[in-house]
């Protein structure tokens, strides 16, 4: 198939690429690069069936004709990780709601299938232990920008299931819990890059708040696959799905174990939220997904565990280190 994935320099998007193109689809990828980056995409940059377009999803006309040229869509383009959503919430508002707009009103004139992934963070300050489709969704209050970004993916699912609905243009939502593994970065707040990078140079692991909220970590091959696979099934089309590890730990007990299994010496540090982020910051005590939705249509569960995705990420740091030096 001829493929388009908006933000396919990203961490994800570049994996889904990579898998694409062993699938044999030809790949075309747009990313404007603010958060991407062309070293994720050195493995398919020279491949025949690659083509790399510099670009926003904002950009109409450019968006229009890789659209038109396409018999599937991933739109992946979107803010991402907690510190660019807290210090940029009108970025994050304008590209997640502006760039989700632009790709569905254009996928829709000839009714090309679009998969858009979503996030965890739409089921927002939920208690409840275990995160399904069709919860009730609890979002914090305006005057916390920290929401505007579960707030704007919320609406971007619904605007996908409204085209739909109405229009009958086919398309897929994923919510992806904690996607993690090699190429991804800690700069916007991303945990584990962040906890195995300082850990293997001995600077201090900085944890934010208690430690004690817990997140399910799922390696992005895993993620891809459920990414692949969703399409191929008529039930999935018009519907939600969590797509996550339901492996629960605790953030200071990952703090702990990337120490443990790289042998650092560094100390964990607890910093407050308000000195992290903002006065005020709230965040998720738990987010753990129900994933039986996804495993009973497509037999999809993760395979990689929590202790084999911080070797595979402290690997890919191994080699960073090696080249500073």
């Amino acid at each position: 198939m001829k493929i388009l994935i908006t933000g396919g320099a990203g961490f994800i998007g570049s994996h889904l690429a990579e898998t694409l193109i062993k699938r044999g689809d030809s790949v075309t990828v747009i990313d404007d690069l603010s958060t991407g980056s062309l070293d994720n995409l050195r493995a398919v940059e020279k491949h025949r069936r690659f083509r790399f377009v510099l670009g926003s999803v904002s950009e109409n006309a450019l968006l229009a004709d890789l659209v038109s040229d396409s018999e599937f869509i991933y739109h992946l383009a979107a803010a991402v990780g907690v510190e660019l959503v807290v210090h940029s919430p009108v970025r994050t508002i304008e590209t997640n709601i502006h760039g989700t707009e632009a790709v569905l009103s254009l996928a829709n004139i000839r009714k090309i299938p679009a998969l858009i992934t979503s996030t965890s963070e739409v089921y927002g300050k939920s208690n409840k232990p275990v995160f399904h489709e069709d919860d009730d969704l609890l979002i914090g209050p305006t005057t916390l920008g920290r929401w505007s970004y579960a707030c704007s993916k919320a609406l971007d699912e619904f605007l996908a299931l409204a085209y739909w609905r109405e229009r009958g243009l086919p398309v897929y939502l994923v919510r992806l819990f904690n996607t993690v593994g090699p190429r991804q970065t800690g700069r916007y707040g991303m945990v584990l890059p962040r906890f195995v990078g300082d850990a293997m140079r001995g600077k201090p692991i900085k944890v934010f708040g208690d430690g004690k909220q817990t997140r399910c970590f799922c390696h992005v091959s895993d993620v891809v696959r459920a990414l692949m696979e969703l399409p191929q099934h008529p039930r999935a089309v018009g519907s939600v799905f969590n797509v996550g590890s339901t492996e629960e730990i605790s953030i200071l007990e990952v703090a702990k174990r990337i120490v443990e299994l790289t042998g650092s010496k560094s100390q964990i540090q607890l910093i407050p939220y308000d000195r992290a982020y903002a006065p005020g910051f709230e965040d998720m005590r738990r987010r753990v997904p129900n994933t039986e939705k996804i495993h009973k249509l497509i037999n999809w569960k993760p395979t990689v565990s929590l202790s084999k995705i911080i070797a595979s990420i402290a690997e890919e740091e191994k080699r960073k280190l090696a080249k500073e030096r």
